[in-house]
């Protein structure tokens, strides 16, 4: 786009920041307070659902001016070039995983090539499929046991690198699953075709995204209430079905994660749009603009650092030491990011996937 929607690049560093709490939560540990316990549970599945809606409105504002003009041409080359990107990101997600089992790249990847099918549909039937995904998948848990090769005490997952193992896990019961995943990224196309300059569809967006969040909140709170009828322990077993956990990603995670993501990003439009000359929305657009390769050094670099010095202790640290080192890195790359950009127009990793 000629006119760049900063707002984009805001909430990406943001869903940036918030997947590297939730990831150094997971590798360090989270013994410890409930406070801080409480500050990184705001952002698991959150943060990761508005990167995938992101990529979804990426992909829009790429292809929107082709398909509005009826340029066939150009059409067809921004396909070729959005289908590059996902084998891009596929292939680096399949190399990541031994490193980052929770790896978010080869998930990506897919999602994009399916987005790209719909890529010239109309709102309504990228929306419906969207739609469809989300509820087909209490379905796929009828027919497929959920807890296959998982160890949740773990997180390890056994039988990745066989032929059903993988597919199992890429479809159907991974971190981040391609159905219902896909759902966020075409969420973002849906809502990338839209004019994201109009302030008042914005203010729209905010008005019925929140409203959305706050009523799946209650649906959620009171079926779990109303159903165990005081019983803690089927409350518990209730959870992992109607509350907002991504693990299974069910329906009311999806509906919670969906306008929870076009909220952050809504919000971040508008307040961006009207400080663009403030430091902080300047140094989090250029975080924002280096996202993959921020995604990449949180795990290399930041847990990497870590586990070279300490790798018996991994997994045992506090709640508190996670999140502050996780606090730490994000205004490292911050730093970075505004160091970087000053010499160079993109990151390193956004620079290897251009010229691929």
């Amino acid at each position: 786009m000629k006119n760049r929607i900063i707002g984009i690049d805001v909430a990406r560093a943001l869903a940036i920041i918030g997947m590297i709490i939730v990831n150094f939560k997971i590798a360090f540990g989270e013994r410890g307070g409930e406070i801080a316990k409480l500050f990184a549970s705001i952002f698991e599945g959150k943060a990761s659902a508005v990167f995938v809606v992101l990529a979804g409105i990426g992909i829009a504002f790429m292809s929107n001016n082709a398909i509005k003009s009826n340029d066939k041409l150009k059409l067809a080359k921004t396909r070729m070039k959005i289908g590059k990107r996902a084998i891009f990101l596929l292939v680096i997600g399949l190399l990541f995983i031994p490193i980052w089992p929770a790896d978010i790249l080869h998930f990506y990847g897919i999602y994009m090539l399916l987005t790209l099918l719909l890529i010239s549909n109309s709102r309504q039937l990228i929306f419906s499929v969207a739609l469809i995904l989300i509820f087909v998948y209490p379905l796929m848990m009828l027919i497929w046991n959920y807890d296959t090769g998982w160890n949740f005490e773990t997180f390890e997952y056994s039988g990745l690198w066989s032929v059903s193992g993988f597919s199992r896990n890429l479809f159907f019961n991974g971190f981040h699953p391609v159905i219902p995943w896909t759902a966020f990224m075409l969420l973002g196309l849906w809502f990338g075709k839209h004019d994201l300059s109009n302030d008042r569809f914005i203010k729209k967006s905010i008005m019925v995204s929140s409203i959305i969040f706050i009523i799946t909140l209650i649906i959620s709170k009171v079926s779990i209430i109303f159903l165990a009828e005081g019983d803690q322990s089927i409350a518990a077993e209730l959870k992992e079905i109607l509350a907002t956990s991504p693990m299974p990603p069910l329906p009311i995670y999806m509906i919670s994660g969906s306008s929870i993501a076009i909220l952050v990003i809504s919000i971040c439009i508008l307040i961006a749009k009207k400080y663009h000359s403030h430091l902080i929305i300047i140094a989090l657009t250029k975080t924002g603009q280096l996202a993959l390769t921020f995604y990449v050094a949180h795990v290399v670099i930041g847990m990497g650092i870590l586990e070279a010095i300490n790798p018996v202790k991994m997994g045992q640290y506090s709640i508190e030491f996670s999140v502050i080192y996780a606090l730490i890195f994000s205004l490292l790359c911050i730093s970075f990011a505004m160091i970087w950009t000053h010499y160079r127009k993109t990151g390193p990793l956004e620079w290897l996937l251009r010229k691929f």
